[in-house]
């Protein structure tokens, strides 16, 4: 028998029949309007701790050095590429970069806001070392994820509209971020292989050698140079019980950022393959 809460009171005893122990208790419709409004209520608060952490995150837009660093890269990119492509060039550096301060900061890791060196590209300082080569591979990779996920943005948005310009941006941005691939450090490559095996940096400054042999690019010169001394020292270091804490990584985690690695490292290409504009005949 279903329990009708307005089912008139019986003759007889003056009460209404109990109830089931399993119907719900009844609610009238300005409760089950309340009830809304509390998970309304819940859902809007829950978004607005979203959005604050968000702006956390950006805060960095309003310091000076990272307004005049931005600023000054976007005009010299502007004065040597036209200012739409210079700036959306900055912008994509801006996304790259805002992957590792996102993820320092899930890691619990301090970092300076994003620094731009016109035609180097950009940095963030870490104030302090990740804690093992788990942490800073994922720090390393972080950047190229997001930044690979912006260029694919642009390409989308350059299907839509037809645009050769938005293609040559998202082509340029896909490179840029194959290219952090490289596995030497200072690149983000160079901090992924480090959760795989030091000796990877070695192919790293193999690759660098033979672009700066091929091109005598002044860029490739200074990571040569760079990342030599940084796999010297780190290398010399290979034995001492501190180095092989920091680097004694899991087999799981290892398969993780190879994965990640290696797929992102394909993904780039293909999308290079398909942000790529043929020059007329």
């Amino acid at each position: 028998m279903t329990y009708d809460p307005w089912e008139p009171r019986e003759a007889s005893t003056g009460t209404l029949p109990p109830a089931p122990p399993d119907d719900p208790p009844f609610r009238s419709p300005v409760q089950e309007h309340r009830g809304l409004l509390r998970r309304a209520g819940g859902g809007i608060a829950a978004g607005g701790v979203l959005i604050l952490k968000l702006l956390g995150n950006l805060a960095f837009l309003f310091k000076f050095k990272f307004l005049f660093s931005f600023l000054i890269s976007a005009a010299l990119y502007a004065w040597a590429w036209g200012w739409a492509f210079g700036v959306g060039f900055v912008l994509l550096l801006l996304v790259h970069e805002m992957g590792h301060v996102i993820q320092l900061r899930r890691e619990g890791i301090a970092a300076s806001a994003p620094m731009f060196i016109p035609f180097l590209g950009a940095m963030v300082a870490m104030r302090e070392m990740p804690g093992n080569a788990w942490t800073e591979a994922k720090v390393g990779l972080a950047g190229p994820v997001l930044g690979s996920a912006g260029a694919l943005a642009v390409l989308v948005w350059a299907e839509e509209t037809d645009s050769n310009l938005l293609r040559g941006l998202a082509y340029v941005g896909f490179l840029l971020n194959l290219f952090n691939l490289v596995p030497i450090v200072p690149f983000d490559g160079g901090r992924a292989v480090s959760a795989l095996h030091p000796a990877f940096w070695f192919l790293g400054l193999f690759m660098v050698a033979l672009f700066f042999f091929a091109y005598h690019n002044f860029f490739a010169l200074l990571v040569l140079l760079l990342g030599g001394y940084e796999l010297y020292r780190r290398w010399n270091r290979r034995h001492e019980p501190e180095f092989r804490a920091y680097h004694d990584v899991t087999w799981p985690q290892r398969t993780a950022i190879a994965a990640v690695y290696l797929g992102l490292a394909a993904a780039l290409v293909i999308g290079m393959h398909a942000a790529y504009i043929t020059p007329p005949s």
